[in-house]
């Protein structure tokens, strides 16, 4: 295997910030450049990763024939349950290489080849988050890291990068040396006590994530 075989969009979200457009459909769904946020991501994943992922939760059925036009490899429903619950209780936790993690309100342009060459490059680690720089007005964990592994992360101490929500992990990996758990902050935290978990020399070459109408209706500014 010289690259990334597999990828998963977390899109099981309520989109609580996006009322009352998501009373009516889930955010993935969204409208966006003539088609929706989440099969503009699976179209563009496709071109470079085989196998794509879902995880689906608020309005599942929905969402699940949504992603089933566009040949997606698996739907997970992990309704009721945490961002990170099907590292440990879905057929995913079998797979012993790497995964490239997304979520349906990121909008990125990211270089998966030189992505991967980085995570060769660390010694594929179990988990390596995908850093950005502060965008105003969006939230994230900040980053702190020596050597490129991650000793801290915070919400409320700044730093110069932040957690873009992408990341490259290895299930089999995880389930190895972590306790299940179904919160992706919790699970971020046991390996960082094992000093294992990295941070990318390699940023998205754009990004941006979508928690609110007004957000959604401003991506033309940034794409």
């Amino acid at each position: 295997m010289k690259s990334i075989n597999h990828a998963i969009i977390m899109a099981a979200g309520r989109g609580n910030r996006m009322m009352p457009l998501t009373d009516h459909i889930p955010k993935a769904m969204a409208g966006y450049d003539g088609s929706t946020l989440i099969a503009k991501g699976i179209g563009k994943i496709k071109k470079h990763i085989p196998n794509v992922h879902i995880t689906v939760g608020y309005k599942k059925a929905m969402l699940a024939k949504h992603v089933i036009e566009y040949n997606v490899s698996s739907i997970f429903n992990t309704e009721g349950k945490g961002n990170s619950w099907w590292i440990y209780n879905t057929l995913m936790k079998y797979i012993n290489e790497p995964v490239l993690v997304l979520t349906c309100d990121n909008i990125i342009e990211l270089d998966i080849e030189r992505l991967y060459k980085n995570y060769v490059k660390y010694g594929k680690p179990a988990c390596m988050v995908i850093p950005v720089q502060p965008v105003n007005g969006l939230e994230g964990d900040y980053i702190f890291c020596n050597n490129n592994i991650v000793y801290e992360l915070s919400r409320e101490k700044p730093s110069e990068i932040y957690c873009s929500g992408i990341q490259i992990i290895n299930p089999f990996e995880i389930n190895a040396m972590t306790k299940p758990t179904e919160d992706f902050y919790l699970l971020w935290e046991q390996l960082i006590s094992q000093k294992k978990l990295y941070c990318s020399d390699v940023y998205p070459e754009n990004w941006f994530t979508v928690d609110t109408v007004e957000q959604l209706n401003n991506l033309k500014k940034f794409f």
